[in-house]
This record gives C-alpha cells, structure tokens and sequence, in this order.
C-alpha cells in the first residue's frame, strides 16, 4: 500500500486542454444555439474580446416560451478515460450557467452541472462523473456522466427570466 500511491501520483495524467483561447484561436467549430430553434427569440453571440478571450454575450428573452441561449463546442470523439473533472478559467456576470457535455453529438441529451459565476476571473471545477443527463431542462433516468468520451462541450444559461448575460473565457481543460 505504501508503493502503490507514490506510483498512482506517479502515473497522473497531464491536463488536456479542450480550448485554449487565444488572440489567433480558431473558432470555427464553436457557435451559438438559441431558443430560436424552438420559436424564441433570445440572441447570443461568440467572439474573441480584444484580450483573445472568448466573449459569449447576448440577452434571453422569455418571448414566444424561449429562455435559453447555448454556446457548444463540437469535437471528434475523445477518450477520456483517466480525467476526473474538467476545469474552466472564466469571468462572468454574476449570473448562473451550466456547463454541459455529450459522448456523443448525435445524442439529444446532454450531461449537466450548474455553476454560479461571481464576476471576477475564477476557476470553476467540475466533478466530471457527477454530472446530470438531462434533456430540454428534464432529468433523465439515467446514469451520470461516464467521463470515457467526449464529443461536445457547451454553456447554457437559461435562468427562467429576461436578461443580459456576458461571458469571458480563458480556457477549458480536463485533469
């Protein structure tokens, strides 16, 4: 027992980065999805601010049953086996999010953990294998995140009421 845990801290993995961003980073695979999918009318937008963070921004509206707004982040499958939680270096507005993730893009639902941001640059950490299936804001009967793959990492906020929202982002990473 006392061999095994300096071997275990031995073998740890390094951090994955998932998006580093930068003043040249390439967004091409990132984009917005807004209640307009169902009929609302909310608006988000993704950019680089003139700091290369990421600046997601918008306001969602209640309008037309809407209330949501998502960034997402589509990649090729990854194994991830050995990752216990994904970490992101962000500045918010005080307001509540979620970070979700899928296994698969084809899956309509996702995994879930909410967190409130505090307006100032932070890390937020999150437990991978707690994370929630859910799919449009309902819970699935279903097991929690299996932290083996990821296909899709994407923000959410939808906090059932009218606002403004802005979102800076520094990185994304797995450790």
């Amino acid at each position: 027992m006392y061999i095994l845990l300096p071997l275990l801290l031995l073998f740890q993995l390094p951090p994955m980065i998932i998006f580093d961003f930068t003043p040249d980073a390439d967004l091409t695979n990132w984009r917005t999805v807004d209640d307009t999918v169902m009929g609302g009318v909310s608006e988000g937008s993704f950019g680089l601010s003139e700091d290369g963070h990421g600046l997601y921004t918008g306001h969602v509206s209640l309008d037309n049953n809407g209330g949501f707004s998502s960034l997402r982040y589509r990649m090729p499958g990854t194994r991830i086996d050995g990752f216990t939680k994904a970490v992101i270096r962000l500045k918010g507005d005080g307001r509540a999010y979620q970070f979700r993730t899928k296994t698969n893009e084809d899956h309509r639902h996702s995994y879930v953990y909410n967190f409130q941001t505090s307006g100032e640059w932070e890390e937020v950490e999150i437990e991978l294998r707690a994370m929630k299936p859910q799919w449009r804001g309902r819970r699935l009967d279903r097991e929690d995140y299996p932290a083996e793959v990821l296909s899709e990492v994407a923000i959410l906020i939808g906090n059932k009421q009218e606002e403004d929202f802005r979102l800076e982002l520094d990185w994304i990473r797995l450790e």
